[in-house]
């Protein structure tokens, strides 16, 4: 089939990418002409695995191509796959949604997460919504858990059913506005479990309790499942934040009193000041402490740093007078100032203390007796669980870790 994509990010590239991969014809539109460029040439800025060898791949037989603008014509199906913020009430802004649908002439398909009741206005329109977690997103759509759609005729979402069928996923048809809400519903819900887990952690550290102890038993209960229970400094990402906030703005118009979601938001904005207060309680007063920020992507496999938490909490220790320097795997700058350097040694040097925030693999596998040689103090606050406990001990660090 001849798929056009309209949008270029994480969702559309990805889309776009994987679609000629199961044997598409695809083209991919985007108003940002330098962006165009760099793909047309292979060069891929984000940082996912597989993406830039399937946009190769696409490149290479001509299953794929970049052009400018947002209007598609010779395509059978145009996704769209825009951007759709958060407005200051915490409604979706459809103002990019609305200018694709504006100008499209083949069967639209809307992929970009947007308000329940969005495609009902829209005659014709089809419901896919996307479930691709950022650092996994080519493997979900690959190897999807299930694909989602809504039409307001059975005989559209069958159609586009049938672009996804060698990826061989569990298919669930439905109407418009209740595949709109399987994307926000099973969002929200991923939410609610990491606020959840995140309070209880806190609870851990005032019973003298493990959290790692209580989560193994917890997920071996089937009802509950074992993702999404690891303690953090809070969740944030593309999804999460503008998901939750834009159900509770679609619950509250409904005259629906949502407050298991309002709660999981307000638990997810203590988190940062919580682990600063807990690195306050071990290391003293933080004015003019070096501290040495290990992550800064808002999860690993990822170089994504919207409403990270990690940046959350490096504005409060800021805020407290802290000097901040920071290493990760993928990022190389911040907008926010911060001092970005190319190594773990580098942000151990002269540290009073270190601060796990992002769950890198690779932070396990440090060379802790060579970074306790520069540290000023050898302190590190893991948020994460990530620093293997008999390593930092024998390095001669003092490893304090959320939920403990």
């Amino acid at each position: 089939m001849r798929i056009g994509v309209v949008g270029a990010g994480y969702v559309g590239l990805t889309t776009a990418a994987c679609f000629a991969h199961l044997g598409h014809q695809v083209t991919c539109a985007d108003v940002d002409e330098a962006k165009v460029a760099a793909l047309n040439a292979g060069e891929v800025a984000l940082h996912e695995p597989g993406l830039r060898e399937l946009v190769a791949e696409g490149l290479g037989n001509d299953s794929l191509r970049f052009v400018r603008g947002s209007a598609l014509s010779d395509v059978d199906f145009t996704f769209v796959c825009v951007q759709t913020p958060s407005g200051p009430g915490g409604e979706a802004d459809l103002s990019a949604v609305e200018a694709v649908l504006a100008g499209a002439s083949a069967q639209v398909v809307l992929k970009s997460t947007v308000p329940v009741g969005t495609a009902a206005r829209h005659p014709g329109v089809v419901s896919n919504p996307e479930f691709l977690r950022e650092g996994h997103a080519v493997e979900d759509f690959l190897r999807p858990q299930r694909i989602v759609v809504g039409a307001q005729n059975e005989q559209q979402a069958r159609a586009v059913a049938e672009l996804y069928e060698n990826t061989r996923a569990p298919v669930v048809l439905t109407d418009n506005t209740s595949a709109e809400l399987v994307k926000y519903a099973s969002n929200c819900f991923l939410a609610l479990k990491l606020s959840y887990v995140n309070t209880l952690a806190e609870l851990c550290e005032h019973l003298d309790a493990d959290i790692d102890g209580v989560t193994e038993g917890m997920r071996l209960d089937d009802r509950i499942g074992a993702s999404c229970l690891h303690p953090g400094p809070g969740w944030g990402g593309s999804c999460l934040p503008k998901d939750t906030l834009a159900l509770l703005a679609t619950a509250r118009s409904a005259g629906i009193d949502f407050a298991t979601l309002e709660a999981a938001i307000t638990t997810n904005l203590h988190q940062p000041h919580r682990v600063v207060d807990r690195i306050r309680d071990e290391a003293g007063s933080l004015q003019g402490k070096r501290i040495g920020l290990l992550g800064l992507a808002f999860k690993a496999g990822t170089n994504d740093l919207r409403d990270s938490p990690a940046l959350a909490v490096a504005e409060i220790l800021e805020q407290e007078g802290a000097r901040l320097v920071a290493y990760d795997p993928c990022v190389t700058t911040t907008n926010n100032g911060i001092a970005v350097v190319g190594s773990a040694a580098e942000v151990a040097a002269g540290a009073d203390v270190l601060v796990v925030l992002t769950e890198w693999p690779e932070f396990a596998e440090l060379d802790w007796p060579e970074l306790a040689k520069g540290v000023r103090t050898p302190l590190i606050f893991d948020t994460r669980g990530v620093v293997p406990p008999d390593k930092a001990a024998e390095a001669g660090f003092r490893l304090v870790r959320t939920g403990r």
